[in-house]
């Protein structure tokens, strides 16, 4: 009943017995991702922790054609993918879709990214955000959250963590006028698989960023995965929307948010905010939904 109601299929395409971290949000994505998709579907995947955990030689989790490729030539595969199968004169039923982590979204493939939106190729994008370069050791990235700590953004004496917000990625990839961007959490399994098919539905590329805890970067318990993702955005911290051929909607809304610090307390990776921190964070938190709300059923362009 529970995967009629959320539009799932019923075949699991992303198989059990990789080697994910117990309460992983990412391998969740995927497997939602995956379902909302269904088997004609070709992904190509840049380096990261789901390719590590899902292709240990000679075996693989993934139930459809894969193709595993360096941290930022997904969309340049995938674009690839789109143009071969037009010349074989077999797009038209095959989906394509791009998983990546922030880092090789963010950073690393945000050259590779922006190319194959402004191309125009029928591609969805998923960006599997635990905000840091969680593969090769907790390193941050630009999607890392102000006062994270990481390898390379540790807690100071003078410096506590990261010192920079999060880079606003689905708004830079909207102003390439794109039909679709969207905003998802594992938190919320029906809103995802809604955004992905809707997203694959486009005559274009797509854009699906959804928000994966990372148990041993974040520092939480595994059994809290669901719990952290739902109060990110209880909090206002991670909002849920979409632009759809520029125009903005918000999808998750609240009459009230709970305090950001509920938030915070949440995990390891904050254990070095202080209150000053705090007051900053929420102040923050509260002046990006003033923006959101101002911007609702408005087009971007």
């Amino acid at each position: 009943m529970a995967r009629m109601i959320l539009g799932m299929s019923e075949e699991e395409l992303f198989s059990q017995g990789h080697s994910a971290c117990a309460g992983c949000g990412s391998a969740l994505a995927i497997r939602y991702a995956l379902k909302a998709a269904g088997k004609d579907t070709i992904v190509v995947q840049s380096t990261g922790c789901m390719e590590v955990i899902s292709t240990a030689t000679p075996l693989s989790a993934w139930q459809v054609p894969y193709i595993h490729t360096a941290f930022e030539c997904g969309p340049a595969d995938a674009s690839g993918i789109d143009r071969a199968l037009k010349k074989l004169g077999r797009r038209k039923n095959v989906n394509i879709l791009v998983f990546a982590g922030d880092g090789g979204t963010f950073d690393i493939g945000l050259q590779s990214l922006s190319g194959m939106i402004e191309r125009g190729h029928k591609v969805c994008y998923v960006c599997n955000d635990n905000e840091a370069y969680m593969n090769t050791g907790i390193q941050r990235s630009g999607s890392t959250p102000k006062y994270a700590y990481t390898t390379t953004t540790p807690f100071g004496k003078k410096i506590h963590a990261k010192q920079e917000y999060k880079k606003p990625l689905p708004f830079i990839l909207a102003a390439h006028r794109m039909p679709y961007v969207a905003t998802a959490s594992v938190a919320y399994p029906q809103d995802f698989v809604k955004k992905v098919k809707k997203a694959l539905s486009q005559d274009g590329p797509s854009y699906v960023q959804i928000f994966s805890p990372c148990v041993p970067g974040w520092k939480y318990d595994p059994s809290q995965t669901i719990a952290i993702a739902k109060i990110a955005v209880e909090t206002g911290v991670t909002p849920l929307y979409e632009i759809e051929h520029g125009k903005f909607i918000l999808t998750k809304k609240f009459d009230k948010f709970n305090p950001v610090k509920e938030y915070y307390k949440t995990q390891g990776r904050f254990k070095g905010m202080d209150e000053k921190e705090l007051t900053e964070m929420q102040k923050h938190v509260d002046n990006e939904w003033k923006f959101l709300l101002s911007k609702e059923n408005d087009y971007f362009f």
